[in-house]
């Protein structure tokens, strides 16, 4: 019999459990990432299979980044999409994430006002060097024409990454149509091990476009902003120090 591991929470919303569920199914994809696999949905808890954790190794750490150069290449219809199957909102932690259900005209329009303001107006954030961004991403000055929308997982941080003997896999997903530089930015936001194996591999497999470490900042912004909405003070710091040099 499988094993199996449950998450509960009896206060969640009816979507938040079965929205999580269709991000893990979207992102499985062939030769890419596994993730847990969910085996039972209901609004107050999702089950998936048992997953055993092992220490990171180099090995596993190549493998991953070139699995998420194929998670991501599965794409997307547009920037914002949500998980196939899903027509509403997601979440992110534990707050809403918007999802845009008609496509957008570019990343840089999802990404001011579906990833920054929302959080910036939850956060009760008036500041000129967010709207001056916000104003940039609009007109297309972080666009970059060569990539298509990719199949992110959105909330990719450390904790979100399950080093296991069969390799990595991915868990408790905010997942939808973005920017692969954002998946690359989160798991640099709180410290990955060896991430820098993880990065290299991936390049092999997709190469990053030019300026993409540099972008990496601009790309922590959300979660950063996400923080700020959650725990208030340092995060908000954080975000401004950032957004200035956009």
């Amino acid at each position: 019999m499988t094993a199996r591991f449950v998450k509960s929470r009896p206060d969640a919303p009816p979507d938040f459990f079965p929205v999580e569920a269709a991000g893990l199914r979207w992102l499985a994809v062939p030769d890419g990432v596994p993730v847990a696999e969910p085996l039972d949905v209901s609004p107050t808890q999702l089950t998936t299979r048992m997953l055993d954790a092992v220490p990171p190794t180099d090995a596993l750490a190549e493998d991953f980044g070139r699995r998420l150069a194929v998670t991501h290449d599965a794409g997307a219809r547009h920037y914002g999409v949500p998980p196939d199957g899903w027509d509403g909102d997601g979440y992110i932690g534990a707050i809403a994430l918007p999802h845009a259900r008609e496509p957008v005209m570019s990343w840089g329009e999802f990404y001011a006002n579906l990833r920054l303001r929302p959080y910036l107006r939850a956060a009760d954030i008036r500041l000129d060097v967010f709207e001056r961004l916000c104003s940039r991403l609009e007109a297309g000055v972080y666009d970059d024409a060569s990539d298509a929308p990719s199949r992110i997982h959105g909330d990719l941080w450390s904790g979100n990454v399950l080093w296991t003997a069969d390799g990595v896999h991915l868990i408790d997903p905010a997942a939808h149509g973005g920017h692969r530089e954002t998946d690359l930015a989160m798991l640099g936001l709180f410290g990955l091990p060896r991430l820098e194996r993880v990065l290299r591999a991936y390049d092999e497999v997709h190469p990053l476009a030019d300026g993409w470490r540099h972008r990496i900042e601009l790309h922590q912004l959300h979660p950063l902003l996400v923080h700020a909405v959650l725990f208030g003070g340092p995060y908000l710091a954080q975000a401004t120090a950032l957004a200035k040099k956009f």
